[in-house]
């Protein structure tokens, strides 16, 4: 785990940044180029800076963003390989869709949020780092019917899975993987899952830097059940 970092100011705030992202996406054995590390530095400068003022995160600290946000949502990769086009439900300012986005060229990425300042955040993003295989939408999900389903629905910000379900159902085909991300193993959440839901798998994910629990909950739609 890397060591607690204070808040450096000037040009070895940049070093101290890169330092930290790389052993950590070392530490997860992720593959990335020179230019998507470059695109991460940028999407989290853009983070720190639009957060001064839309408060879009909590979390105020850029060396703390790096494992709370960078690596947390990076820690899907395994789990999102055989996936193609993915909606980031309750995306905020772009987690996990961004960095995800940045990682998977090849893959679709719909980043979905009601708050105007939040999507106006991602639009600036999507631009600066021409992510062509992203767009956001600035609609509650109950109001957002797109022409096509999605292969994946994601969501880290849902307050429970039930109303995740619920509310997603109308983006999904009978084919398509929810994929939840949680705390604390999520079990009474789960017991409360309807029959047309299924819980196909569950584990815990390992994020460098980051001491609480972590889980990723992927649910499939039961065969036979209807929209």
């Amino acid at each position: 785990m890397p060591p607690k970092t204070q808040t450096i100011y000037g040009s070895g705030a940049e070093t101290a940044k890169t330092d930290l992202l790389v052993a950590g996406l070392d530490s997860m054995s992720v593959d990335y180029s020179a230019t998507q590390l470059q695109m991460l530095l940028s999407y989290l400068n853009m983070l720190e800076r639009w957060n001064k003022a839309y408060n879009l995160t909590a979390v105020r600290d850029p060396m703390q963003m790096i494992p709370l946000h960078l690596l947390d949502s990076l820690s899907l990769l395994p789990h999102i390989e055989s996936c193609e086009t993915i909606i980031d439900v309750g995306t905020g300012p772009g987690l996990p869709g961004i960095p995800l986005a940045i990682m998977n060229p090849g893959k679709s990425f719909t980043l979905l949020d009601s708050n105007g300042k939040k999507t106006r955040f991602l639009f600036q993003v999507i631009s600066e780092l021409k992510l062509n295989n992203a767009i956001e939408v600035n609609k509650r999900v109950e109001q957002y019917h797109p022409a096509l389903t999605f292969d994946t629905v994601l969501s880290r910000a849902f307050s429970s899975i039930p109303d995740m379900l619920s509310n997603c159902r109308h983006l999904a085909a009978n084919e398509t993987c929810f994929m939840a991300m949680k705390g604390k193993n999520p079990e009474s959440e789960l017991s409360q899952l309807k029959k047309d839901y299924m819980v196909s798998n569950m584990c815990r994910l390992e994020v460098p830097g980051v001491v609480g629990e972590r889980h990723l909950v992927k649910i499939k739609i039961t065969a036979g059940s209807n929209h």
